[in-house]
């Protein structure tokens, strides 16, 4: 026999409220996009997190972006990136409906969502599995040879027979390189203050000031009654 369901509002409400998780769940399902309908042979499946949604209305349509929680006590969705800023000036994640979403991409590493998709794993991609391609290793990776160290080669003609004349000439020059002062390098036909790096000061002359007690200017001439 089969289940009947009252039209009236209030016992939609009612049974909403009273609904079980199984219930709820069958509830939240999305509809797929014309790609994924086309290829899974199925017009809508429940929601999961992992999954990508396309928002069809309100302030943020046209977004697309990753389930992060599925809430089926509210039957709404969080998304990664899609707040609201509440009074206190803070942002704190919009819950939407399943009405108002569009599946695009799904998350299909479990394998009774897979079975009941009718889907074999080999032609899943990676991104649909959720994992990440490994990276390259072998020859591709590996970094270039660092040139041979000055201190790690043995003195003497011994230590270098088994290098190359380029070696040779590495070493050299980290020889001389060593040998050089610190600082900026001479300039050809400077002075010896000059490639030091340091250059001397020429004192001023000091100029003879004028005592304060003696007034400046000509001396007044003598008088009469000045012995």
């Amino acid at each position: 026999m089969a289940r009947q369901s009252s039209s009236a509002p209030r016992r939609q409400r009612k049974a909403l409220y009273n609904a079980d998780s199984a219930h709820r769940r069958r509830r939240m399902s999305v509809p797929l996009s014309r790609e994924l309908r086309a290829r899974f042979h199925c017009r809508s499946v429940p929601v999961r997190k992992g999954d990508t949604v396309r928002i069809l209305s309100g302030s943020y349509v046209g977004s697309e972006e990753r389930v992060a929680r599925v809430d089926r006590r509210s039957y709404s969705v969080i998304l990664n990136n899609i707040t609201l800023k509440t009074g206190e000036q803070k942002q704190k994640p919009l819950p939407i409906r399943t009405g108002q979403l569009l599946l695009t991409k799904l998350n299909l590493s479990d394998a009774w969502r897979r079975r009941t998709l009718s889907v074999r794993e080999e032609e899943l991609t990676p991104e649909e599995l959720g994992t990440t391609p490994e990276a390259p290793t072998g020859a591709a990776t590996e970094s270039p040879a660092a040139p041979p160290d000055a201190a790690a080669v043995l003195p003497g003609p011994e230590g270098d027979m088994h290098l190359t004349e380029a070696e040779r000439e590495f070493l050299k020059d980290a020889g001389t390189e060593e040998a050089a002062p610190m600082g900026k390098a001479p300039k050809p036909g400077a002075p010896e203050e000059e490639i030091a790096g340091e250059t001397e000061e020429t004192p001023e002359p000091a100029v003879a000031k004028p005592h304060p007690s003696k007034p400046r200017g000509k001396s007044r001439p003598p008088k009469e009654g000045d012995a």
